[in-house]
């Protein structure tokens, strides 16, 4: 039997709920058994803390495998030059590769971060996830550069291989396509027969001013990446919508997906999302925004949506850190009309309900493993000028 821990703070934010003091946190193990009363509770029994206590993160979208290219890319390049920097830098030594997947794991672990939504191009990081303590969904990316001709052989090569990985069985994953930029409607509807109906999707979406311009039929820096890339996109015919649009017009739609970084987003494309038969989710992943384009989604236009909005670090071939909380400090640093209150639940209870774990995850409720996470507190608010916080469950 797991034994009781009693933990407390001057202030306990439940994100479902209102905040909360002179309450006690029961934990077993990682579960969540009761909340009661302080004074229910023997003295010598309490972990008793300064600041205030949040439930665990939830990371909607990392690259865990790029994880050995931390400090290897210069910021702000741009997109494409970011894209053939990554890339080129794909043949490492596989210790190197393997050894900063595990610290990688560790640190998102020790930052708080319960749950991870991953994207997969190599079967690297399998063995990492069988044996850890975060909840990964996997998304095993596909993408054909256009070329339905490419579709098979890159499908029937992938797949199978991530697959035969052991030891996997714990974490689900689905296969998902890489960008509107990089996948034929033939790829789309192969992903689509492949999984099952409760699969949820994963997609790159308007992460720079480029990509809709090659779906308008204009002057795109795309075509001269593909080009010299060795994959020219000869046979693209343009829409003459935007690359969200465009990717919304293939059928069938899954049930739920993830549109990840839409720094270019109109109100438009969030209006698209809603009238499509997708239940959509917005991820955000703003230090990777900076890191390569210098510049942010507008979250004034992500709220107006109405569409839940979730938080994810992107990789280290992409940001300094990889810590939601540092994701969280950017958001509200460059945003002061947004609430504390409203980031914490993009980066707890939406991550958890976009990736399907919201009944275990993403709230102080009784019966879930939410874990518990300790911030700074000054004058009785979250301090948003503290660099860390403390994993406590």
């Amino acid at each position: 039997m797991n034994q009781k821990r009693y933990i407390t703070a001057d202030k306990i934010l439940p994100v479902k709920g209102n905040p909360m003091e002179g309450k006690v946190l029961v934990f077993e193990g990682e579960v969540l058994s009761d909340i009661v009363e302080a004074n229910m509770i023997e003295p010598g029994k309490v972990e008793a803390y300064n600041g205030i206590l949040v439930p665990g993160f939830v990371n909607a979208h990392c690259h865990l495998e790029l994880s050995h290219m931390k400090g290897k890319i210069n910021t702000g390049t741009g997109l494409l030059h970011f894209l053939q920097s990554v890339i080129s830098m794909r043949e490492f030594p596989e210790e190197v590769i393997l050894d900063a997947i595990v610290k990688a794991d560790e640190e998102m672990h020790e930052g708080g971060i319960m749950a991870v939504g991953d994207i997969c191009n190599a079967i690297h990081t399998a063995t990492v996830k069988a044996n850890s303590n975060i909840s990964y969904y996997s998304f095993v990316e596909m993408f054909d550069f256009l070329d339905p001709v490419k579709t098979e052989q890159f499908y029937n090569n992938f797949y199978p291989a991530y697959e035969s990985v052991p030891g996997l069985g714990k974490h689900r994953k689905s296969i998902v396509p890489h960008a509107p930029y990089t996948v034929s409607e033939h790829l789309h509807r192969r992903i689509y027969e492949s999984n099952t109906s409760e699969a949820i999707w994963s997609i790159h979406m308007q992460e720079n001013i480029e990509e809709d311009r090659l779906f308008l039929g204009q002057e795109s820096g795309y075509r001269k990446f593909f080009s010299e890339l060795g994959a020219p996109i000869t046979h693209f015919q343009p829409t003459g919508t935007s690359s969200l649009a465009s990717y919304l017009s293939f059928s069938p739609l899954p049930q739920k997906m993830l549109f990840v970084h839409n720094t270019q987003s109109r109100e438009s494309d969030f209006k698209a999302i809603k009238a499509s038969a997708i239940n959509g989710y917005l991820v955000t992943c703003p230090n990777a925004n900076l890191f390569i384009e210098n510049q942010l989604p507008r979250y004034e236009l992500w709220k107006e949506s109405g569409l839940p909005i979730c938080i994810g670090t992107d990789s280290y071939s992409s940001n300094w850190r990889l810590s939601i909380w540092s994701e969280i400090l950017t958001i509200l640093k460059y945003n002061s009309f947004l609430s504390f209150d409203e980031v914490l639940e993009w980066a707890t209870i939406n991550g958890a309900e976009a990736l399907g774990l919201d009944s275990e995850l993403g709230s102080f409720e009784i019966g879930k493993r939410p874990g518990c996470v300790l911030l700074k507190s000054i004058g009785g608010d979250v301090d948003t000028r503290a660099n860390d916080v403390v994993k406590i469950v």
